[in-house]
């Protein structure tokens, strides 16, 4: 064979050998980024379309893409019922190889305390509830905050002196709110009442407006609610009165009845808590004070955001400004005595301001102006 061939061929071997080096590689990095890619699952009690709480989070999910980009994948299962259906939805998440899973509900406590033990190696995120382990942390928005500044709007801007509530289950975060509000609203209008009507759910927009009704006939003038539709606000458009939108901004459902709306941003939170997981910082923060390991935010870090304050006099919006401000500053810390319930029993000493522990174990009484009992 002429030497110049053999030298060609020789060429092409070596600079073959070179290529697929090259390419071999860069394929196995391509491969290596695509396997650092970090897999984030979250399960949501209703659809986005709620308008409301889901809606809410589905935003923060948005905001974990934009932030991180290719560096994360995010997907999520809708409409997954409290209970033993959560388990299962949980479970898949995890087989599907997500690294970390946010169950957004307080009915997913258990649920995914269960399913953390059968996947250790995988980063659970519990919102609201306040049961922890190895690989499950909590986090929760303090957002009896934003229900405190509601009561004093509410307080100055009723006519009738009677206020409707719409709340879902009788749990700690619920009555919390509950009390904050009727702690605002007695604080600059000693006559004022606050009804409660439980809905038993989260979402169900034929009972929340059934609800907002029964309030409207009663004689409430103004509404607010731990519920997650704008069907309440929509009743109070239709009725004249006015209300308050519930963790997103629901001002385009009703803008002539919402006063402001308490929205969750839970965008932080969740980019806060996937970056210590990519740079190896996340921890349940359990220790001693088992309540302190909780992730608890509020106005104070702009996770909970306040809508502007429209369809109010220039006075009650001046009050509820201010009200925020001294939140946000420490200087109103809401839960501090004297605090009696509605029967005039002093359950809070002067000087006393209750931690996040006790708002979750020891709330079992309404406060003044708050009618009635909480359900057993």
């Amino acid at each position: 064979m002429n030497n110049k061939y053999v030298i060609a061929a020789l060429g092409a071997l070596v600079l073959g050998a070179v290529y697929w080096m090259v390419v071999g590689e860069k394929s196995s990095q391509v491969a290596e980024k695509a396997s650092d890619k970090v897999k984030v699952g979250f399960v949501y009690l209703t659809t986005p379309g709620d308008h409301g709480w889901t809606y809410a989070h589905e935003l923060g999910r948005q905001q974990v893409e934009k932030h991180f980009g290719d560096k994360v994948e995010t997907s999520y299962v809708e409409n997954v019922p409290e209970g033993p259906d959560a388990a299962r939805v949980i479970r898949e998440l995890a087989k599907k190889g997500n690294n970390i899973i946010f169950t957004t509900s307080f009915g997913y406590m258990d649920p995914t305390i269960k399913v953390a033990k059968e996947f250790p190696d995988v980063k659970f995120e519990h919102i609201s509830g306040y049961k922890r382990a190895e690989n499950v942390a909590t986090g929760n928005i303090r957002y009896y905050e934003g229900r405190y500044v509601q009561g004093i709007v509410a307080g100055m801007m009723t006519k009738s002196n009677k206020v409707g509530y719409l709340a879902s289950f009788p749990i700690p975060e619920v009555i919390q709110g509950i009390n904050a509000f009727g702690l605002g609203l007695r604080s600059v209008n000693p006559d004022a009442e606050l009804s409660i009507i439980w809905v038993n759910s989260w979402y169900d927009p034929v009972k929340e407006a059934d609800a907002a009704k029964v309030h409207i006939a009663e004689g409430a003038d103004i509404l607010a609610q731990h519920t997650d539709s704008p069907a309440m606000l929509q009743a109070a458009e239709k009725a004249g009165i006015y209300g308050f939108g519930q963790a997103s901004d629901m001002k385009a459902f009703a803008p002539k009845a919402q006063l402001f709306s308490s929205v969750n941003n839970w965008g932080p939170h969740y980019v806060n808590k996937i970056q210590k997981l990519l740079d190896g910082s996340w921890s349940t923060g359990d220790g001693p004070d088992h309540w302190a390991g909780n992730d608890w935010v509020g106005m104070a870090d702009d996770y909970l955001v306040l809508t502007s304050f429209d369809n109010m006099p220039a006075d009650v919006a001046e009050a509820a400004k201010k009200a925020a401000a001294d939140i946000k500053s420490g200087k109103n810390k809401i839960f501090t005595g004297p605090i009696k319930d509605n029967s005039g029993t002093l359950r809070v000493p002067a000087g006393k301001t209750l931690n996040d522990g006790e708002l979750f174990t020891t709330l079992d009484y309404y406060v003044e102006g708050v009618k009635g009992k909480i359900p057993g």
